[in-house]
């Protein structure tokens, strides 16, 4: 699953330089999350770093995409060019 960020977003800006992909970016109101990008950290933390430093925890699961952890490490793999080995 991607991420999302919900309308209770106070733009404090401590997501966006905390994300590896750079999903993150501002929207037209708050901030908002490129699901194509998001892949919750995998292949680069153990949490979603986002989760972790927002201090109104208003970035829950997408419910509407759901994605396995492999599926969430081939989108890392395909974002930063990492082969994975045989």
């Amino acid at each position: 699953m991607a991420l999302i960020i919900t309308d209770e977003c106070i733009n404090c800006d401590v997501c966006e330089p905390v994300c590896p992909n750079e999903a993150i970016y501002q929207g037209p109101e708050i901030y908002e999350i490129d699901p194509d990008r998001c892949t919750e950290c995998v292949g680069h933390f153990d949490e979603p770093q986002c989760q972790q430093v927002c201090p109104v925890e208003c970035i829950p699961l997408d419910p509407n995409r759901h994605e396995s952890r492999e599926e969430l490490l081939a989108k890392y793999h395909r974002l930063t060019g990492d082969t994975v080995s045989s």
